[in-house]
């Protein structure tokens, strides 16, 4: 593992890589034609893709019961290891009749129909979904859209080992932006940075982001800008229209050389809390010491206090994890102060500050509104305008063509 003064992986000294390459892959993908196909969501596809490239060290492949279980209810799989979120992998009941202790199986991504990676088969159980619903996103409400993902599962979780073989189509559609540990580790020890802070960011890289960025820049030797290139919710912002904005803004505001950016492919879970700490928990693994923990990290809705995030790190045990939360507070542009300010910093009343949601920021861009000039930066709102202006012309042309009949007749063909 490149750099000796980079943080140790989680639970591990070394970073637990389960990609196979070069002749190795080759043999099992071609055993893979002969086993039984087992299909994957594009949310334990992205799981499978983590352990393979280390991100998910030290696991060694989907976890069983007792690990499920300990998981959910104290954040601990049965050998101990602190683990905030279950990764599983869930199966039909005539998958589940059919699989035999001891079988290997080929894993298959549902999206791609690729041929994903294999798995030895040690453990066929089921699960209370509710209950992990409670435990992980503290409700099970349906509306939920990470309880809405458990609730969708098959009824029969899987266990077993894993060897991964491939990581679809990250590498490719976001090449120079999806990284694997290894790689985020190499740069950062290039550079000689000891200390790390990781930016999650699922949105646009506002203002605001901008100055969680440049406070955490302030106290660390780099900035790891750390995206989600997998699935999210429908309605927020496509990965490559989130790496353009953080790309110009990166280039024109940033001192050159401070700030990595980086993709990883998971989906959201939406979990809040838990999963700021699962943020953090892989963050380590990419050689980050600390994540940036704003308001409502990882939240959806109103499910989670605005600061639950920041506090369930000082609700862990000493020493679940090496990596560290960088807490502040809420933050926005104060028109008294003359610029971006926080809770903790400025003493003016509500209507002397700047708050947009991202609601309101998506309204106004798609209708062409005023987006003030205090909320963002300009490069990035062009960006914006040109991505809503192009979506308004798609949406024109389906009700065109579904008006005309167009459309009836392309389905046919």
């Amino acid at each position: 593992m490149a750099g000796s003064t980079l943080i140790r992986p989680h639970g591990s000294d070394r970073l637990k890589a389960l990609l196979l390459s070069g002749k190795e892959k080759e043999e099992e993908l071609k055993k893979a034609d002969d086993l039984k196909k087992i299909c994957m969501t594009s949310r334990e596809t992205g799981d499978l893709i983590m352990l393979g490239i280390g991100g998910f060290t030290p696991l060694e492949g989907f976890m069983g019961h007792d690990d499920w279980q300990g998981v959910c209810s104290d954040m601990r799989m049965s050998d101990g290891l602190f683990w905030p979120i279950p990764i599983t992998l869930s199966v039909s009941d005539e998958d589940a009749k059919s699989l035999k202790t001891g079988q290997e199986i080929a894993l298959i991504s549902d999206e791609t129909n690729e041929v994903m990676g294999t798995m030895e088969v040690t453990e066929k159980y089921q699960i209370d979904k509710g209950f992990e619903c409670k435990q992980v996103f503290t409700t099970d409400d349906p509306e939920h859209p990470g309880v809405k993902m458990v609730m969708q599962q098959k009824p029969w979780n899987i266990a077993g080992p894993v060897k991964v073989l491939s990581e679809s189509y990250f590498p490719t559609e976001f090449a120079g932006l999806y990284q694997r540990p290894e790689e985020s580790r190499k740069i950062f020890a290039e550079k000689g940075w000891r200390t790390i802070a990781a930016l999650q960011l699922r949105n646009p890289m506002h203002r605001s982001h901008e100055f969680l960025a440049k406070i955490a820049l302030e106290v660390s030797d780099g900035l790891y800008i750390h995206q989600l290139v997998g699935k999210l919710k429908p309605g927020d912002i496509p990965a490559e229209v989130r790496a353009k904005c953080i790309d110009v803004l990166v280039e024109n505001y940033f001192v050159k050389d401070t700030a990595v950016c980086g993709g990883y492919p998971l989906d959201m879970r939406y979990a809040g809390p838990r999963e700021a700490l699962l943020h953090g928990l892989f963050r380590q693994n990419f050689g980050c010491t600390h994540l940036i923990v704003g308001r409502d990290h990882a939240g959806v809705g109103n499910y989670y206090g605005p600061f639950d995030a920041q506090k369930i790190f000082y609700q862990i045990p000493e020493g679940a994890m090496l990596l560290k939360p960088l807490p502040i507070d809420w933050t926005f542009w104060c028109f008294k102060c003359g610029g971006m300010a926080s809770m903790k910093t400025c003493p003016h009343k509500k209507e002397d500050r700047l708050f947009l949601s991202g609601t309101a920021l998506r309204k106004a861009l798609s209708e062409g509104s005023d987006v003030p000039a205090e909320f963002s930066r300009p490069e990035v709102l062009a960006i914006l305008r040109d991505y809503y202006s192009k979506l308004d012309e798609k949406v024109e042309i389906k009700m065109h063509q579904f008006a005309t009949g167009d459309a009836s007749e392309k389905a046919k063909k």
